[in-house]
């Protein structure tokens, strides 16, 4: 396996062609306007929706729902499968239901021949890849190739000569070199995503199938280029696409439409960048605490829920607890729930749970401010699977206390995707939301006003583990306070 350097992040991308001077956005934005075709994006977690506006996203699935989501006018729609918190065959089952009831639908509304499934998996190469693509091929019939672009500009990702890059600090790390790829569930060894593909799909695909549309192809030959590369591949294939501006991703998406045009079909396992910029979404500043009329005086506090373990919401959660708690007349509350309580037993875990609600609502009625998180030593299992299983058990843990809590809170942040897609789907009961914009770069805020829902229009930010400086968190807390 290569090793590739880690490389200075200001130098590296100045140093690279020139962006592309066209405005592809507005060409994305005619070409759609012609276009038949829907996206469905089925996100393994509810961060996907990070870089998108005033577009829906679903957290059920079944025929009658999907429908109603065909008839309306705009160009796609999110479902959260949360499969990234499931074990392969569990995955495979759900996103065969999913594949079956959206053709359904399709079928239903005469979509069926202008459907784009997009498999939204996380920018730094977590997730079941290939399993998904092939199940959705399956459903769908297989594509002429499979598109691979991790790219998210807001988080730091670039792919540049094929190697996908995290961006820490003023360095750029080849992917396999960080610690998403130490992943206990979801590890890997590869930073070039040719080697990434054959690590991650032995026997599916040959060194020979995969290609790859370049920067060169990008910034010098524009949208045209990428179109007669797309349709010059052999079919069955896999295309990775390098992009590490956001232009790159607007001028590789117009030639793909345009081959698109031409009777060129393709199935997507993508970061977020490609899906906001597919449904011809342009970006907009993050939402305001006055833009979203928090109430002054404020009558109840704000509630952060904490879950994830990765290194940088950590480092965030010490900012915050540093900067806003951690005195008798501090700004924040900070309620710890201790891991190894929460899997001793089920009965240690309901007494801890019925303590935490108790004491959050005290600290919310109170109007203060109040961090539930659990505590921060990573315990794992012996393997993938067990891992996934302590996971679940206190993401579980930190619903039930949501579920529990009867107070309004002023607003709901909910920290890493297991964390956030269960507040929402168990812990709030929506069965469908609108993307109201970010709370802050990458950050993804939504707004459910359905009757059946619980704390109904509170502001409900899906904060992803992974994203932000280490201040952000604390940021924004301070911003909406």
């Amino acid at each position: 396996m290569s090793l590739y350097p880690i490389l200075p992040r200001e130098t590296t991308l100045s140093n690279l062609p020139l962006e592309h001077p066209s405005n592809a956005q507005d060409h994305i934005t005619h070409l759609l306007s012609s276009s038949p075709r829907r996206l469905v994006v089925l996100d393994d977690d509810p961060t996907g929706t990070q870089t998108c506006h005033d577009i829906s996203v679903l957290t059920v699935w079944d025929i009658p729902t999907l429908t109603a989501e065909f008839q309306s006018p705009t160009p796609g729609f999110f479902i959260l499968t949360n499969s990234r918190a499931l074990p392969p065959l569990d995955a495979e089952i759900l996103i065969r239901k999913i594949c079956l009831n959206v053709a359904a639908a399709a079928k239903e509304t005469g979509h069926q021949d202008h459907v784009d499934i997009v498999l939204r998996g996380d920018s730094t190469l977590r997730g079941h890849f290939p399993l998904e693509v092939n199940v959705a091929e399956s459903v769908f019939g297989p594509a002429d190739a499979v598109i691979l672009a991790p790219f998210f500009f807001q988080g730091g990702r670039f792919t540049i000569d094929d190697v996908h890059y995290v961006a820490e600090g003023d360095s750029l790390v080849p992917a396999g070199q960080t610690q998403f790829a130490k992943d206990a569930t979801f590890g890997y060894r590869s930073s070039n995503l040719r080697d990434y593909v054959i690590e991650k799909a032995p026997g599916r695909f040959t060194p020979q199938q995969i290609h790859s549309v370049s920067l060169d192809d990008i910034r010098c030959g524009g949208a045209e280029r990428v179109c007669e590369r797309l349709l010059g591949f052999p079919g069955g294939g896999v295309v990775i696409v390098n992009a590490a501006a956001e232009e790159d991703m607007s001028v590789f998406v117009e030639g793909l439409l345009l081959a698109s045009a031409q009777g060129a079909r393709y199935i997507y396992r993508t970061g977020a960048a490609f899906v906001s910029t597919r449904l011809g979404i342009t970006p907009k500043p993050p939402i305001t605490a006055t833009e979203l009329n928090l109430a002054q005086p404020r009558k109840t506090g704000g509630l952060i829920l904490a879950g994830s373990y990765v290194p940088k919401t950590t480092a965030q959660l010490k900012i915050l607890t540093e900067t806003r708690g951690g005195s008798p007349n501090a700004l924040l509350s900070v309620i710890e729930m201790g891991v190894d309580e929460l899997i001793a037993s089920p009965e240690s875990a309901a007494g801890l749970v019925t303590r935490v609600i108790q004491e959050t609502e005290v600290n919310l009625n109170a109007g203060r401010d109040t961090l539930v998180m659990t505590s921060r030593a990573l315990i794992t299992g012996g393997d993938e699977l067990s891992s996934l299983a302590i996971g679940a058990r206190v993401a579980e843990a930190l619903v039930r206390v949501l579920e529990g809590i009867e107070v309004r809170p002023r607003y709901i942040i909910a920290k890493g995707g297991i964390t956030s897609s269960d507040a929402a789907t168990k812990g709030l009961r929506m069965k469908r939301a609108l993307i109201v914009g970010q709370a802050a770069a990458g950050v993804p805020l939504w707004r459910c006003d359905e009757p059946t829902s619980r704390h109904r229009g509170v502001p409900f930010v899906v904060f992803p583990g992974n994203v932000g400086s280490e201040s952000t968190l604390c940021d924004l807390v301070a911003a909406w306070s």
